[in-house]
């Protein structure tokens, strides 16, 4: 507990430098890198023909970031398609299938890194450096330009300027991402990560055999699928094998990499919407606050401060019983004598432990990371149901600042539901909610459960998706849903039972992993646009406080009610079933 206690400290200590940076970057402040990105931005602007200064609606925002994608998309799905030519690829590895070719650029351009394949045999060096690590930096950046957008909807000074979405792409990846992971990618190499442009190395073992070590620009590719909330791994075994997690202090980096932007995002949010409420009450000649500001008040802002708190309440409750489950062990073991004191060790690293097992567990699906330290398929039935219920929810925190968009849409629908409770027009931030936005907001939040449930009911019901199962009974349908949800949420992660390099399964996770990234965004930037073009009313003493510790409760309960209502049939007949049955 001390363990999981200090990894959360030291995170908290971490996300407030980078998250007043970021803050900086996304609201167009000076920041000490200027002197040097401004140059090189600037080469960059001249080149592509960008006026960043240019700004943008939301529809020519989602426009611009949907046309961008969709060109990369193009591109890279023809290099997976080639990639057998001798161009970086020592190693003789052929073309892509086609449908398996469309899952995974499909996939890493939504930032979601599902593999139905195994990386050290299925791409080459060209493929490793010029589709995933690129899109590893560019569907990460798309996501996070996004999220700055519909923050400056959400507290802008403007009513139809959300940002020049080329100039967000380039700042974010010049001024974070990539010093970022130099940096990181220097301390895993420091740990033994490889980092090298030679082929397969072939070893003798202290058997007399031998065997054949992958090898590549591991490191390279290992940060920015961390910092990007990406996910996908150079190797099958993802950050469960020594080539890419060796150490302790290389499981805490890649640990804190996913964790560091995603809560940035939320420091960015309470300090940009701090702004205007200072704007708001200096035109009016007011005090911006009656209360003297706290400490977390001061690093989050009052509306980032209650965000971040539900997030945390959930994460804390998810990571909690993960772990419990976990240090229970298996109870069919115990029949046989073996220890249960040590919990469940199957499919556990012996260097991470139950401990570190779980706080990776339940972060990679909570901040849709998609990585994994230990394999979640032989997790106990409720230790996996942890990271399922959150890519079901897909608000705790999430990548790209997708959880910070997603649990917006709560905020909006509780005060929403509150408002109906006093009778009176709900407001969010200072905006009246109304008709409008309340069925956009409703159609953003339905998708993602409707995508999830209705492909695992086609995967069941038929024969393409029949096949895949490999686990008979209620693993079985964990198995499945696991899948969806994943491809969902963007989080790509796997149970890694299932034989899911198939048409079927390539095909629909495919489309469940494009329509869970773009029909969200569009949607959200729209509420956004929507919300700007209103004018700010007054608090009254009806006014919801959705600033104080009281509605981040509200907000938690609201999450977890909806999944309830959602997914509670679905978890019961997979993970429930499953622990009920084992422990009878």
């Amino acid at each position: 507990m001390l363990e999981l206690l200090l990894t959360i400290i030291i995170f908290l200590i971490l996300v407030i430098p980078v998250g007043t940076y970021l803050y900086h970057i996304t609201a167009g402040k000076k920041t000490f890198a200027d002197p040097v990105m401004n140059k090189v931005d600037g080469a960059i602007y001249k080149v592509c023909g960008i006026d960043p200064k240019k700004g943008m609606t939301w529809w020519q925002y989602a426009a611009a970031l949907l046309l961008t994608n969709a060109i990369m998309i193009f591109i890279g799905y023809i290099i997976l398609r080639i990639q057998s030519i001798a161009l970086f690829n020592p190693n003789g590895i052929g073309n892509m299938e086609q449908t398996l070719s469309f899952n995974t650029i499909i996939s890493f351009m939504t930032n979601t890194n599902l593999q139905h394949y195994s990386g050290e045999s299925g791409l080459s060096y060209l493929s490793q450096m010029t589709v995933i690590a690129f899109m590893m930096f560019v569907s990460a950046a798309s996501g996070y330009a996004a999220c700055g957008a519909f923050i400056r909807g959400l507290a802008g000074k403007t009513k139809d300027d959300v940002g020049n979405f080329y100039s967000d792409l380039v700042r974010v990846t010049t001024r974070v991402l990539l010093p970022f992971s130099f940096i990181g990618g220097l301390l895993l190499v420091w740990q033994g990560v490889p980092q090298t442009l030679g082929g397969n190395i072939v070893v003798d073992t202290i058997e007399g055999m031998k065997q054949t070590i992958a090898m590549g620009p591991v490191a390279a590719v290992e940060i920015i699928k961390h910092l990007g909330t990406n996910g996908g791994g150079f190797f099958g075994a993802n950050s469960t094998t020594p080539m890419e997690n060796p150490t302790i202090i290389t499981n805490l980096i890649e640990l804190y990499s996913m964790m560091i932007l995603p809560g940035a995002c939320v420091v960015t949010f309470g300090k940009m919407v701090r702004d205007r409420k200072k704007a708001i009450a200096l035109e009016n000649g007011l005090p911006e606050t009656s209360s003297k500001p706290d400490f977390a008040t001061k690093i989050f802002g009052r509306e980032g401060r209650s965000i971040f708190l539900a997030m945390g309440i959930i994460f804390v409750i998810g990571l909690s019983v993960c772990f419990w489950a976990e240090s229970q062990g298996n109870p069919a073991l115990a029949d046989v004598g073996l220890l249960q004191s040590m919990g469940s060790m199957e499919g556990k690293e012996v260097r991470f432990g139950i401990a570190q097992s779980a706080m990776f567990t339940t972060t990679t699906t909570s901040f849709t990371t998609g990585t994994v330290n230990n394999m979640h398929d032989t997790l106990t039935p409720l230790g996996g149901m942890i990271p399922l219920l959150h890519m079901m929810l897909n608000v705790v925190f999430g990548g790209k600042g997708v959880g910070l968009m997603n649990m917006i849409m709560y905020a909006v629908l509780a005060v929403f539901i509150c408002g109906l409770m006093i009778g009176r027009t709900p407001e969010y931030l200072g905006k009246k909610i109304e008709g409008r936005e309340m069925k956009l907001t409703a159609l953003c939040i339905i998708i993602h459960p409707f995508l999830i449930l209705a492909f695992s009911a086609i995967a069941v019901a038929t024969s393409g998706g029949l096949e895949g199962i490999t686990n008979p009974g209620f693993h079985g349908l964990s198995q499945v849903l696991y899948e969806y949800a994943s491809s969902a949420a963007n989080n790509g992660s796997g149970f890694e039972g299932l034989a899911d390099n198939s048409y079927f399964w390539n095909i629909t996770t495919g489309l469940a992993m494009f329509f869970g990234r773009y029909l969200s965004i569009v949607i959200q930037l729209a509420i956004a646009g929507s919300l700007m073009k209103k004018r700010f009313v007054g608090e009254s003493v009806g006014t919801l406080h959705t600033d104080n510790t009281a509605f981040a409760v509200i907000l938690v309960f609201v999450v977890y009610i909806f999944a309830a209502l959602t997914f509670f049939p679905a978890l019961a007949l997979g993970p429930i079933a499953e622990h009920l049955t084992l422990w009878s």
